[in-house]
């Protein structure tokens, strides 16, 4: 099985070279990595509810530095939440990808609030290039809040859960 710092690295290595497509296969785990080309498209699903109404987003801004983009709208909330979370340790998304709060579909959660967790254990999938990454809590603890839906596009560096560490 690869791991997530070994799938980085490739990923940087074949960014930097003129290889459009690398198939490696260890220990019965097969990756595959692929530049897309120039008429190559990708589309990832979009989760409409978490965007802002259109005629938030088309009012119009009187200071030219700041943007009316969905990512802005949100800034006041997290202010007045990050006021509570300030004791809470938070697990973010080491990349930007599916996040998966189970193995599969019929399973059930890796985690919920109120569940204990150490340093390895798994608490949800994030799914990017078409591999599933298992993403570990980072500390010991108790999961005090969930912040993300299942099957939600997540961010680099995004928090996806807040943790009361022991």
């Amino acid at each position: 099985m690869f791991k997530l710092n070994e799938i980085k690295e490739l990923i940087k290595l074949i960014d930097e070279t003129s290889v459009q497509e690398v198939e490696i296969e260890n220990e019965g785990s097969k990756l595959t990595i692929r530049k897309p080309g120039p008429t190559e498209y990708v589309q990832a699903p979009v989760n409409v509810s978490a965007y802002p109404p259109v005629t938030q987003m088309m009012q119009p801004s009187h200071t030219p530095s700041v943007s009316n983009a969905p990512g802005n709208q949100a800034a006041p909330v997290q202010e007045t939440s990050e006021k509570t979370e300030s004791n809470l340790h938070k697990i973010v998304s080491p990349m930007v990808g599916t996040f998966y709060s189970s193995p599969s579909p019929e399973a059930a959660a890796f985690v919920s609030p109120g569940s204990k967790v150490t340093e390895k254990t798994t608490v949800c999938i994030v799914e990017a290039m078409k591999l599933m990454n298992e993403i570990e809590a980072d500390v010991k603890g108790e999961i005090v809040e969930i912040l993300v839906q299942n099957g939600q596009l997540v961010e680099y560096g995004q928090p996806l859960f807040l943790v009361k560490s022991e």
